[in-house]
């Protein structure tokens, strides 16, 4: 399986460079704290995607699926910490594509599992 072929890897490529863009407008000083924070949560999902999917079997694809989603999680958690302290506006596009991201690994999961 070519992780490049997964709708939820490039699902999730296009997070990345929303989060990227979005926290380029953090401030200079958050630099080493939520800006690196935001941004290595964010690249852990299509790279544990990725990884899964170059693994032997199914049972290792879910384990990195999980962890993607343990990553989606903290992503959501840094942008929520972001808006409250007032770094970045509220971005519905963001909000919408992490919605599709969780939709599309829950989906591929409960996929691999079922088989």
């Amino acid at each position: 399986m070519d992780h490049k072929d997964l709708d939820v890897w490039k699902k999730s490529m296009d997070l990345v460079e929303l989060v990227y863009r979005l926290s380029s407008q953090f401030p200079s000083d958050e630099k080493f704290g939520l800006t690196n924070q935001i941004r290595r949560a964010v690249v852990s999902i299509p790279a544990n995607i990725s990884e899964g999917a170059g693994r032997k079997g199914d049972k290792e694809l879910i384990q990195f699926l999980h962890i993607a989603l343990g990553s989606l999680a903290e992503l959501e958690t840094h942008y929520l910490i972001a808006v409250r302290l007032k770094y970045c506006n509220i971005n519905k596009e963001f909000e919408g594509v992490l919605l599709e991201v969780k939709r599309l690994l829950i989906g591929f999961r409960n996929y691999i599992q079922s088989k």
